[in-house]
């Protein structure tokens, strides 16, 4: 399990009894967070910070422990910042500065010199913060009562982040062909990508997929359409384009772990020894949690892979989508994402049903398809895109709403979305930032969960609402 560590800071100048008990307090904070928090990460208390040794020890601890997603700081006294600073110089993992203290009210009839020097984080908090800012280390910072429920939500929003950055720098992307020949916004420098979020871009011939699923057995494929008839209505009585993406996925899951790969992509240009591209199988794949990106898009097969995981344990649905077109009533426009095979079942607000149709694109056969409408609520979409000497962010807020009419010879998956703050402003915007095509949509997360992704990857961000 994922563990965050906690690090509290004093200093020995009032003696032992003072340090002793900032320890229970220690203690007694770590407990709670374990207690409310213990589903989202393991909480570790480390040694107090007293010398610039115990904080390098700490600092060099949570560093190197491949477990560790990231760090919470709480200055319990003045703790002198200069004894902070080999330490910091050693965490390059996200850091929260918690600045609270361990009781929630001044003792007022009894308060005292002692009582001010052994809780004096209000002190404290100026001290840590001035050394962050001055190191130019980036941290988030939560200010309040550490028990108050609008704390635990702020330091819970800090953990899903800090894990989706440990998954973003174990990302590895498996590209099956490169990039559709002729598209601009899904290329860009895969080095780049490697260096500033740790995502590994490899590239496969689609023939290894094509071999892997001639070798996939009879059984398995019988065990695969089990699931698909578990989880979705076979509303085809073409058995045989099914069973072929039921070979595909196997193929691609085995591939996939073999490789210590979490997110892939295909092209349909790109297709050799296959006769169908993936559709089912794709889907079906994201709805486990494997990032997935159409015409060889390898970033935004990623970022979906880390989004998803920065939503795991929450309500709602994240994923890939595509813009696709219009519907502009002047009583209020509306915008149909969806794209030729691949939306995640995630979003579908019934039991999707598995149908084959012609695809008017890639020469190949038939493919066998997901199709269904999709839930409603507020949620936002967002991209990422290369601009050769920077990446840049984009997140929108947007609504799912309910399909005016129905679109009973629209063989794909539907998605339909309001923008805000109005549709003029969510699309010029969208636009004028470079906003792919190709983006994330998500009714779990929020748009301050990209941008505090975006400030400890340091990454441009436009935001949208």
């Amino acid at each position: 399990m994922d563990k965050i560590y906690f690090i509290v800071g004093s200093q020995d100048l009032y003696g032992d009894e003072c340090l002793r008990q900032v320890r229970e307090d220690s203690e007694e904070m770590t407990a709670f967070f374990n207690e409310n928090l213990g589903s989202s990460a393991k909480f570790e208390l480390l040694d107090t910070v007293v010398t610039s040794q115990t904080c390098l020890d700490d600092m060099t601890k949570a560093q190197t422990d491949p477990d560790c997603a990231g760090v919470i700081i709480w200055a319990h006294t003045f703790s002198p910042a200069k004894m902070w600073i080999k330490g910091l110089k050693e965490i390059r993992k996200p850091i929260l500065h918690l600045c609270t203290q361990a009781g929630e009210r001044l003792p007022y009839d009894s308060i005292d010199m002692d009582f001010m020097n052994l809780n004096q984080s209000a002190h404290g908090d100026r001290e840590l913060g001035y050394i962050l800012t001055r190191m130019n280390i980036k941290a988030m910072t939560v200010a309040g009562y550490y028990k108050n429920e609008k704390i635990l939500k702020k330091i819970d929003k800090f953990i899903s982040v800090a894990k989706a950055i440990k998954a973003s720098e174990n990302t590895t992307v498996a590209t099956f062909g490169n990039n559709m020949r002729d598209v601009a916004v899904t290329d860009g420098n895969r080095l780049s990508c490697e260096i500033k979020y740790g995502w590994e871009i490899k590239y496969w011939g689609i023939g290894e997929i094509a071999e892997e699923s001639g070798r996939v057995k009879e059984n398995e494929v019988a065990e695969k359409m089990k699931e698909y008839s578990e989880k979705y209505t076979m509303a085809t009585d073409n058995i045989e384009s099914v069973k072929a993406q039921a070979r595909y996925e196997i193929a691609l899951e085995k591939f996939l772990s073999e490789n210590n790969c979490s997110c892939f992509t295909d092209n349909f240009q790109d297709l050799h020894g296959l006769s169908y591209l993936p559709g089912l199988s794709a889907q079906n794949l994201m709805k486990k949690g494997v990032g997935f990106g159409p015409e060889g898009d390898y970033k935004i097969a990623a970022y979906s892979h880390v989004l998803m995981e920065m939503s795991r344990g929450r309500k709602g649905a994240t994923g890939f989508i595509e813009d696709y077109t219009y519907d502009m009533p002047s009583s209020g426009e509306l915008e149909l994402a969806s794209h030729m095979l691949e939306v995640p079942p995630q979003f579908a607000a019934g039991k999707p049903e598995i149908k084959v149709y012609p695809l008017s694109i890639g020469g190949k056969d038939d493919p066998a398809r997901l199709v269904f409408d999709s839930v409603e609520g507020r949620g936002i979409q967002t991209t990422i895109i290369d601009l050769g000497d920077k990446f840049r962010i984009i997140c929108a807020d947007v609504e799912l709403v309910k399909q005016p009419e129905p679109m009973p010879k629209l063989p794909v998956a539907r998605v339909m979305f309001r923008h805000f703050p109005d549709f003029e402003t969510g699309i010029e915007e969208w636009i004028k930032a470079g906003g792919a095509h190709h983006s994330v949509l998500s009714t779990a997360l929020t748009k301050e969960d990209i941008e505090l992704f975006a400030y400890f990857t340091d990454t441009e961000i436009v935001t949208i609402g």
